[in-house]
């Protein structure tokens, strides 16, 4: 017999419908559709908001993301198709068949109007004091369709308290617009999965586990959901109030470093199109800003280099001579925060994989309030170091109560690209006009390897460009120093290169095949280590793992929007600066053998180098100096 709710179905289920879905080509051709009363032919399967920004039709988007997977909540890209009673989501439909679509019909407009007002309705606060303003997509979208009026009300009381409990990510859930966006960052691109959507209809709230303040869960600091996120729920947090009280403290001797991916991103905050390098119109505005000294991260990259190389060959010497079982090869990279809180999180019991060097910040603020303190005949004490990244993990990473093998703090603050471009801004300075110059003495300059460092794959190819150079005497065998295999976006990536001819006191790497990986953003980070689990690892030498897609130039703290496409100009031009570089070697730095003459007297990995520019962990995770 059939069924009560077969039944009741069975007249909604037969009901015609007059759309056409005939397909005019094979899976894989081309299908002729209809927009706005125009013929067009679009491939089989896009869906109809890919298919209207091919031909450059606009449809307003909040809930989408070229980096996500697609979400169909907000509804805010809705459209019109012939023979269907409902709007349909463009992002979430595609195109299978023969369809007449309009994207700007009464109803189109005026269902986008009503989602606009109802989410308006519950957004709590003005623009004038958000960290969005003038680049909130809600903002820009109210704009775009003529709200003049809260035609649903507007709330005039929070509903949440502010979450300031992280030192790096602020969340103001009375802000947010339920797209689900860092939700899905966190699960799926960097499978975390910190945040999740809890409660139900008018409750319904981005949470953590339990609500629990940031802090207390599993965050890694990477900032990725800020990078996403369409209005201001989500936030770095902002020193930059402390950072100018100490600038004008004449007490004060203020130094700030930059990391090499800014110079390529900071031009997006001032209307550039992403890939403009500003290196040196950059060190002008800091010097116009106040800041005492203008260095660049580039040295302390070169730095980690000579660091993490030496360590990589004495790993090697170890186990292939030594026969040191208890050496974990392949040696994994340390430099990225991010990737360093997934692993102690995920995976503790592979923390002797890590490299023991610090990041290049933290080596740096270690030299500063030591060597450069003794060089300028400073008391440390009186110095505040600065540095600017693109990072939001860093700001974590400079506070961890183990960072302070200067016998200060040492690094005092931590400012992301777009915090730097809003005090560049403050002081009344338009940076893309200001005459370039150079980084201050006595590190200067620093290499091309140092400066790759800030795209993925870069830290791995400044390794080898030494390492190669140190073992065999001879330079890496690429054209123009572009190892080209660790170029590229691809999630992971590896690839090798044999050791021929070396010198006398490397002769037991003699024919040996020195075999790499890297791999950016934490679901790719996850895959390498599940393979090193698996025992699939066993063969390799040298792992590189940044913690955001793209590596540092796709950072937590660079500017908003971010895209596939952007990432990969900011790449292009970091590359483009490094081939017009004179020195780019890291062992070639004047200022590096410099600082190994004076200073770190007993050499990459001695005993002053362990003591200041590198950290250790115990069996049970525990991190220490």
């Amino acid at each position: 017999m059939e069924s009560k709710i077969s039944q009741e179905r069975a007249p909604v289920a037969q009901k015609p419908h007059k759309i056409d879905t005939t397909v005019t080509g094979d899976i894989g051709g081309l299908v002729d559709i209809e927009i706005n009363g125009r013929p067009y032919q679009v491939p089989f399967g896009i869906t109809i908001l890919e298919a209207c920004r091919r031909n450059n039709i606009h449809i307003p988007t909040l809930c989408y993301h070229e980096d996500l997977c697609i979400a169909g909540v907000c509804r805010v890209c809705v459209v019109e198709i012939e023979g269907m009673r409902t709007l349909q989501a463009s992002c979430a439909y595609p195109i299978t068949g023969k369809i007449k679509i309009w994207t700007t019909s009464e109803k189109v407009r005026k269902a986008r109007r009503h989602i606009l007002d109802l989410l308006l309705s519950e957004h709590y606060g003005e623009c004038y004091s958000c960290v969005r303003n003038n680049n909130c997509e809600l903002q820009t979208l109210a704009k775009e369709y003529g709200v003049d009026y809260y035609r649903f009300g507007h709330v005039d009381q929070k509903r949440y308290e502010v979450d300031r409990s992280s030192y790096a990510i602020v969340r103001d859930m009375d802000k947010c617009v339920l797209c689900k966006r860092c939700v899905r960052t966190c699960i799926d691109l960097q499978e975390v999965g910190v945040l999740e959507a809890t409660r139900r209809g008018y409750n319904t709230l981005i949470s953590t586990f339990m609500d629990k303040p940031m802090i207390d869960v599993i965050c890694i600091n990477c900032g990725q959901c800020i990078n996403r996120c369409p209005t201001g729920a989500l936030r770095a947090k902002d020193p930059s109030d402390e950072i100018w009280k100490a600038i004008d403290d004449p007490k004060k001797h203020v130094v700030i470093q930059t990391a090499p991916s800014i110079r390529v991103a900071i031009g997006e905050e001032f209307g550039l199109p992403p890939g403009n390098s500003m290196t040196g119109q950059m060190a002008t505005a800091l010097r116009m800003i106040g800041f005492d000294r203008v260095f660049d991260t580039n040295f302390a990259a070169d730095l980690t280099i000579m660091e993490e190389g030496t360590e990589l060959l004495l790993r090697l010497k170890r186990k292939l001579v030594d026969g040191d079982e208890n050496v974990k090869l392949p040696q994994f990279t340390s430099c990225s925060p991010g990737w360093i809180k997934f692993i102690e999180h995920y995976y503790p019991e592979y923390l002797d994989y890590l490299s023991t060097c610090k990041s290049p910040q933290q080596m740096f603020g270690a030299v500063i309030k030591t060597f450069y303190a003794q060089e300028m005949g400073i008391d440390p004490a009186n110095i505040v170091t600065v540095a600017v990244m693109p990072c939001t993990a860093k700001k974590f990473e400079c506070n961890r109560p183990e960072m302070n093998s200067s016998g200060f703090k040492d690094i005092d603050y931590g400012l992301t690209t777009r915090e730097l471009a809003q005090m560049i801004k403050e002081a009344g300075i338009y940076l893309p006009e200001l005459p370039p110059s150079h980084f201050d003495e006595p590190f200067g300059d620093a290499s091309g390897a140092g400066l790759i460092f800030g795209a993925t794959g870069g830290v791995m190819e400044a390794a080898l460009r030494t390492v190669y150079e140190i073992v065999t005497g001879r330079e890496v065998p690429f054209k123009n120093l572009e190892i080209t295999p660790c170029r590229g976006i691809d999630g992971v990536r590896e690839a090798s290169v044999v050791l021929e001819n070396v010198k006398e006191e490397w002769k037991f790497l003699e024919g040996v095949e020195l075999k790499f990986m890297i791999a950016h953003g934490t679901a790719n980070a996850k895959k390498v280590m599940e393979a090193l689990i698996r025992g699939e690892l066993n063969n390799y030498h040298f792992v590189e793992i940044m913690a955001c897609p793209g590596g540092c130039i796709g950072g937590g703290g660079q500017p908003i929007p971010t895209s596939p496409e952007i990432r990969k100009k900011r790449i292009e031009a970091i590359y483009k600066e490094d081939a017009e570089l004179p020195i780019r070697k890291s062992h070639e730095n004047p200022h590096i053998k410099y600082i190994y003459e004076k200073f770190l007297v007993d050499g990459p990995c001695g005993h002053i180098s362990h003591k200041l520019l590198h950290t250790h962990y115990t069996k049970r995770g525990k991190y220490i100096v």
